[in-house]
């Protein structure tokens, strides 16, 4: 019995879809196509195959076209192509709501509300393989997936190319970091419009000259490649696979599912970073109690290296020495900080590691670093050390020392560990079909694969993984919730020494695109504004504070020197004072690449927090705080620009001051060029009447 979502017509697919964007049509005869809906009619799609029988699909947004035509299929290197001669059938769409919980995020309780399709695709001649699409489709975006059913004409399938298209229908304005380049994800972000993309990593996020909000991205990828996304013609964009080792870039056997191509589509742009698309698209958790895992703030012996006046090496300069851990413990246990990353504790810094990586050991530290000393000194204070593992692109020689590493710390009680994967021309080492270690993109199928292996191993021994140079987020941490963050973007060190660093803009950018896929491991606080980087750290004392809301991650460091917090203790009191874990998430305004307004409700208080940033240019925005509880008074802790504060200029001009406030105020935020604010919200009683 059909549902009222869904229809089966004779149609011709291109009378029925969405007219599309100029220079993309394509001649078509009358094909049989299916159509579904989202559960409050704000999306829908169809599918179906034009006259040569190739699958395509659309998308429209409350009756406006979104997605034109765009194709589905395969290109396989042991075997004909799965791309056309197909017919098409489905089942009746299915309804699906539940609620979840994360075990620690930025919102704890999620709604997983969605319709699915289920679009069966079968060759007409031939082999007659079958190959399934499979849709969910949410009032906020849509995901999809293929599935390869067990079949006797496609057991190993080799897929040398994804065909998957989003043909964008209206021009517009497009965010974007170039793909297959040496230097991974950590590249500034190109603004251009839509047709002026070139090949892009996902999320990738336009927003048409109509102000929808659109962001192209993959959920769930497990032992696949990474998908980029090439710009064929207008706005229609093609999947571009990272190569694998063979010419294959994805080896796998039947019965098994690709990840989720996603589209997030949104009226507002803080709608987007709202959006659960990605973590809903992902499985349960399956690793059960993670509760040895606590969001928390942490210090570290890292900033210092960036500035040069320490060093990863060992010698007269080195970092990681065991009176510097010592000194490093005794100001996180003085000032409330669970954790200090130690980097440069373990053999193998010496020489040439930069990308090659094999003489690292990741149990063995350095004479001048007594790792058994640290590790009782550190539980004694009640401060936890996060373990440092830097590969230098070597998966190949980490992956041997996997058990005996995590077990080390296991045994110190150490429950984190950054890993790091710095290698020129995007390249890793891997293990290849004969054992013997081969160059492989760090994108690829065998890194995905690698990557995987870390998160499980560590997971076996209670350690959370918050990987750096990683592969792209795609919410696995709902399905493993030990893999807590990632960088796989440009962070603050690019403050501390990039040619040039970070600009004002920056991370009013990453908000709306590298931040849509998941935490991530920035590393704000910087007091210190003088770098080796030509601008410096390029924000306000209070757009530092400011990050700490508005840039999610459960792990969050203070990054700067403890000299620099020790002479500012007022401002250092907001990073003392803010959460990491939340209960409630809302972006109240913002503009991809210009600004942003968020406020977020701590998980284990009444206390909310709100965080503004700015990029060069100076604003007067509006907040209200109608987030706040109804009848309830509290104390704004308020962190702002002072008077002079410039990015250029006097960038620690700050003002702290306080006032009370209830959910009925609305609050002018005064942002200077490069700036921010910081507010903390504590309940102080009933209001007044």
């Amino acid at each position: 019995m059909l549902t009222r979502r869904f229809l089966i017509t004779t149609t011709a697919l291109m009378a029925a879809a969405p007219a599309m964007a100029p220079g993309m049509a394509r001649a078509q005869a009358a094909a049989p196509s299916v159509t579904a809906s989202s559960p409050d009619g704000v999306l829908s799609v169809q599918v179906g195959v034009n006259g040569e029988g190739r699958p395509e699909y659309s998308v429209t947004r409350l009756g406006r076209p979104v997605i034109a035509p765009s194709r589905l299929g395969f290109i396989l290197t042991d075997g004909p192509k799965l791309e056309r001669n197909f017919t098409v059938s489905a089942e009746a769409p299915t309804q699906h709501d539940d609620t979840w919980e994360q075990p620690w995020g930025e919102q704890r309780f999620i709604r997983n509300r969605y319709t699915q399709l289920r679009v069966r695709l079968t060759e007409r001649n031939g082999l007659q393989r079958r190959l399934d699409v499979v849709f969910r489709l949410y009032d906020d975006g849509i995901g999809f997936r293929y599935e390869f059913p067990e079949q006797p004409g496609l057991t190993t399938v080799r897929i040398g190319d994804e065909l998957t298209e989003f043909a964008v229908v209206e021009p517009g304005t497009a965010w974007w970091i170039p793909a297959f380049e040496w230097n991974r994800e950590e590249y500034l972000y190109n603004r251009t419009r839509i047709d002026g993309v070139g090949v892009a990593q996902t999320p990738l996020t336009v927003r048409t000259d109509n102000g929808l909000h659109v962001s192209l991205h993959e959920a769930a990828c497990v032992d696949y490649a990474g998908m980029n996304l090439r710009r064929v013609e207008g706005g229609r964009f093609k999947a571009a696979l990272t190569p694998g080792l063979t010419n294959a870039a994805v080896e796998r056997t039947a019965p098994f599912s690709t990840p989720w191509r996603t589209l997030q589509i949104a009226d507002r742009a803080g709608d987007l970073v709202e959006s659960h698309l990605i973590l809903n698209l992902n499985e349960a958790n399956v690793l059960g109690d993670v509760s040895w895992f606590k969001p928390m703030k942490y210090i570290g012996i890292w900033w210092e290296m960036h500035l040069e006046l320490k060093s990863w090496n060992s010698g007269p300069k080195h970092g990681a020495t065991t009176e510097n851990a010592i000194k490093h413990i005794d100001f996180a246990a003085k000032h409330g900080f669970g954790g200090v990353l130690i980097e440069g504790w373990n053999v193998g810094w010496d020489g040439d590691w930069f990308g090659t990586g094999w003489d690292y050991s990741f149990t063995q530290a350095y004479p001048d670093f007594d790792i058994e000393r640290v590790a009782a000194y550190a539980r004694q204070k009640g401060v936890e050390i996060i373990g440092h593992h830097e590969t230098g692109g070597n998966a190949y020689h980490y992956d041997k020392q996997l058990d005996p590493a995590f077990a080390q710390m296991q045994r110190f009680g150490w429950h984190s560990v950054k890993t790091g994967y710095v290698a020129d021309a995007g390249g890793a080492r891997v293990a290849g079909p004969d054992g013997q270690p081969r160059l492989a993109w760090h994108e690829s199928q065998p890194m995905v694969q690698h990557h995987m292996r870390v998160v499980e191993t560590a997971a076996k021994y209670q350690v959370a993984v918050n990987a750096h140079e990683p592969f792209k987020d795609t919410g696995l941490r709902r399905t493993y919730p030990n893999m807590i963050s990632r960088e796989g973007a440009r962070g603050m060190e690019f403050s501390a020494w990039g040619q040039p660093g970070n600009p004002p803009e920056h991370e009013a950018n990453l908000v709306f695109t590298r931040l849509l896929a998941g935490p991530m491991d920035y590393t704000p606080g910087i007091f210190g504004m003088q770098t080796r980087s030509p601008d410096g750290v390029a924000t306000t004392w209070a757009k530092q504070l400011a990050l700490y809301v508005v840039i999610y991650n459960p792990i969050q460091m203070a990054a700067d020197l403890l000299e620099n917090y020790e002479a500012n203790p007022a401002p250092f009191q907001f990073i003392k004072d803010v959460p990491v874990d939340w209960a409630e998430t809302r972006v109240l305004d913002g503009e991809i690449g210009d600004y942003i307004v968020t406020a977020r409700k701590d998980r284990n208080s009444d206390i909310w927090c709100l965080g503004a940033v700015t990029d060069e240019e100076p604003r007067v925005l509006s907040a209200h705080l109608g987030f706040l509880d109804a009848g309830r008074r509290y104390r704004a802790e308020i962190y702002r620009d002072g008077p002079e504060a410039d990015w250029r200029g006097k960038r620690e001009d700050i003002v702290i001051e306080q006032r009370e406030v209830t959910a009925a105020d609305t609050l002018s935020l005064r942002l200077a060029p490069g700036g921010g604010q910081a507010i903390r919200f504590v309940p102080i009683g009933r209001a007044r009447r």
